[in-house]
C-alpha cells in the first residue's frame, strides 16, 4: 500500500442502536439451551467475567459448584458488570451432584478440556439437546470425578507454547462457538 494509510469512515453504535435489554427483558427473553457448570473455580474476577459472557449469549444458567465464589460481592461484579442481576444461577455443593442434576433433566454434558478421545472446538455445535458445559479449576482444570460424569470433552485448539487459556477467555470462546449457528446479524 506505498506506505499510505486509509481510513474507513466508522462510527460505533451508540446504547439505543445496540439494542441492549433491561434486566426484566433478559429474564423474559428465550434462553440458549446452554448451562455453564464451574467446577471449583478460585477468581472472583473470572466468575464476573464469565457471567458477562452469559450475559452476552443468553446463556440459560450458570451452576456455581464447590468453592467457586458466589455473588453478591463486590470483586465478581467488577468484571460483571451486572451480569450476575441478569443470568440465573445456582450453587451445588459438589461439581458432581450438579452434574447428576442436570443428567436427570436431559442435559448432553461437555467437559472443556485437553483429555484423551476428546473433539475439537471447531467439530462442535449446539444439537437440539440442552447442553452443559463443565469449566474447570485454573490449575487443576475439571475435576476427575465430574469429568467421568461427562458424556464428552471439547478441546480448544491452540497453537502456542502454553498448555491452557485463562478460564474465562476459554468460556468466551467456547460459548461464541455454541452459539454462532444462532446468531443472526443485527445490522
Amino acid at each position: 500500500m506505498n506506505g499510505w494509510i486509509y481510513l474507513c469512515a466508522m462510527r460505533k453504535w451508540n446504547m439505543d442502536e445496540l439494542g441492549r435489554k433491561s434486566v426484566e427483558a433478559f429474564k423474559q427473553a428465550g434462553k440458549t439451551p446452554v448451562v455453564l457448570v464451574l467446577d471449583n473455580i478460585r477468581s472472583m474476577h473470572n466468575v464476573g467475567s464469565i457471567f458477562r459472557s452469559a450475559d452476552a449469549f443468553l446463556i440459560e444458567a450458570i451452576y456455581l459448584c464447590g468453592y467457586t465464589p458466589r455473588p453478591p460481592h463486590r470483586d465478581i461484579n467488577k468484571t460483571a458488570l451486572g451480569a450476575t442481576e441478569t443470568v440465573a444461577w445456582k450453587y451445588a455443593e459438589t461439581t458432581e451432584a450438579a452434574l447428576i442434576e442436570l443428567k436427570r433433566e436431559g442435559f448432553v454434558i461437555y467437559a472443556i478440556e485437553q483429555a484423551e478421545g476428546s473433539i475439537s472446538l471447531e467439530q462442535f455445535s449446539l444439537k437440539d439437546a440442552k447442553t452443559a458445559l463443565v469449566l474447570g479449576n485454573e490449575v487443576e482444570g475439571v475435576a476427575d470425578g465430574a469429568l467421568q460424569l461427562c458424556d464428552g470433552c471439547i478441546e480448544i485448539p491452540q497453537m502456542g507454547s502454553k498448555h491452557s487459556l485463562n478460564v474465562s477467555v476459554a468460556a468466551g470462546i467456547v460459548l461464541w462457538k455454541a452459539v454462532e449457528g444462532l446468531l443472526k446479524p443485527k445490522h
